[in-house]
């Protein structure tokens, strides 16, 4: 056996983000630490934790160490202050959990890129020129300074190469996965209960993330408006997410086709009750423009929900022929599929059981283990 083999390697982790569960990025980072811990019975591992995480995050054994960081995301603290303390603890190995690493940390390290959204859709945060340059700036550096790259699915990965000239070789592409909390639930109560609650009294059509302008909430209200007038379909649309003061044509939409009657806004939807909300709708549309992963049909297909999608980006790729899928810069056609599937119980029976199949090609727990495969080969070179 080698003297690599017998050796322990100093791994870090960036895990600011942790306890974040309204973020992809959140439960991104709780499922892998939750994997290594699992796992990995040999190395150390320093996490990098917020003040508000730090208190609450137990250690499980004397070879993890946590450290309590004051440099929030996308600040100038984690440019100036929070390399100083990666320096301090000697790693042999960082893993930046998003694009925002420091430029000033020129050890080895690992990225992952979510998506790269804000380069198509910039939104009211890049509007600033110093922004723009800053964001650009810290993005380019992170993945070609990196090691290795992961992308979370191929389309984020062609993007990462068309867009930085990374070579291809240099990202892994590692999917993530659903938790066991999105299943199907028999019991009607709970479900009646979340319905009153939210005072959803008809069959409803359900979307639920932020209300950016890439999520195309406008497009999705519209095709809602050819339900309700064209097709005479008498359902509910709930809108999950809080409503963006940033994007107030979402708002306006409705309020121009008079439909604020037939559309509930849930606000932030918790943990707990996000399983209910799928197992309660219809359908589920995601009606994006751009997609990193599109975890959210995935949720609903493990509850049994029928997923129907926007065409683009990484959604044909990570769902599969287990969603119906439109153009989403046709709403007409967004309008028309959501019929054909409400409509048409043998498709929609069709559905159900393609993206219940879908989803087992997807585990956080394989997530977990190929990232350890990326350590072991940057750490065996």
């Amino acid at each position: 056996m080698s003297s690599q083999e017998h050796k322990k390697y100093k791994i870090g982790i960036d895990a600011r983000m942790h306890g974040y569960a309204q973020t992809g990025i959140g439960n991104y980072i709780r499922h892998l630490l939750q994997c290594i811990f699992e796992t990995d019975k040999k190395n150390e591992y320093v996490i990098f934790l917020m003040p508000e995480e730090y208190d609450k995050f137990n250690l499980p054994n004397k070879r993890i160490k946590k450290i309590k960081v004051s440099s929030k995301w996308y600040g100038w603290k984690e440019q100036l202050l929070f390399p100083f303390q990666l320096y301090k603890e000697n790693l042999d190995l960082m893993h930046f959990t998003h694009f925002n690493s420091p430029i000033l940390y020129f050890k080895r390290s690992i990225v992952t890129i979510h998506d790269i959204t804000p380069y198509f859709f910039p939104g009211h945060k890049m509007r600033s020129i110093i922004r723009k340059i800053g964001f650009k700036t810290v993005f380019f550096s992170s993945v070609k300074k990196a090691s290795k790259v992961i992308a979370v699915s191929e389309n984020t990965k062609n993007d990462i190469a068309n867009y930085f000239k990374i070579r291809k070789d240099k990202i892994n592409v590692i999917y993530e996965g659903t938790d066991s909390q999105f299943r199907v639930i028999n019991d009607d109560q709970k479900i009646a209960d979340i319905k009153k609650r939210y005072n959803i009294t008809k069959p409803f059509i359900f979307y639920t993330g932020v209300w950016r302008n890439h999520k195309n909430l406008v497009g999705l209200i519209k095709a809602f408006g050819i339900l309700k007038n064209k097709y005479k379909l008498d359902y509910q649309l709930v809108l999950g997410g809080k409503e963006d003061p940033y994007y107030p044509e979402v708002r306006e939409t409705w309020e121009k086709l008079r439909l604020e009657n037939e559309i509930i806004r849930t606000g932030f939807i918790d943990q707990e009750d996000l399983p209910l909300f799928y197992n309660a709708a219809e359908v589920f549309v995601i009606p994006s423009f751009y997609e990193g992963f599109g975890l959210i049909g995935l949720e609903a297909f493990a509850c049994e929900t029928p997923v129907i999608s926007s065409n683009t980006t990484s959604l044909p790729e990570v769902l599969g022929n287990a969603a119906m899928y439109f153009n989403p810069k046709n709403t007409e056609e967004m309008a028309e599929r959501i019929k054909l599937v409400l409509t048409d119980k043998k498709l929609y029976n069709e559905l159900k059981e393609k993206g219940f199949k879908q989803i087992e090609k997807y585990s956080w727990k394989k997530m977990g283990r190929e990232t350890m495969d990326v350590y072991r080969e940057i750490l065996g070179n």
